[in-house]
């Protein structure tokens, strides 16, 4: 697991960043949220994820608030 905090929220899009702890930003889209609601989320949230390869270069998936 990969821990990190939401960089930044695109809300009209259902989409955000990551800053992951090893220095990328990820991608990842409200169908990878688990157990949160993507109107729940705030700016700085710390979370947890698994990172996959996409064309378009990493996307987190399985995305859970740290705790």
């Amino acid at each position: 697991m990969h821990k990190g905090k939401i960089n930044k929220l695109v809300r009209d899009r259902g989409f955000g960043f990551i800053d992951d702890t090893d220095g990328r930003q990820v991608f990842f889209h409200q169908a990878s949220l688990m157990g949160i609601s993507f109107a729940a989320l705030s700016g700085d949230e710390k979370v947890e994820f698994e990172v996959e390869n996409s064309p378009k270069g990493p996307r987190a998936i399985n995305v859970n608030v740290a705790k």
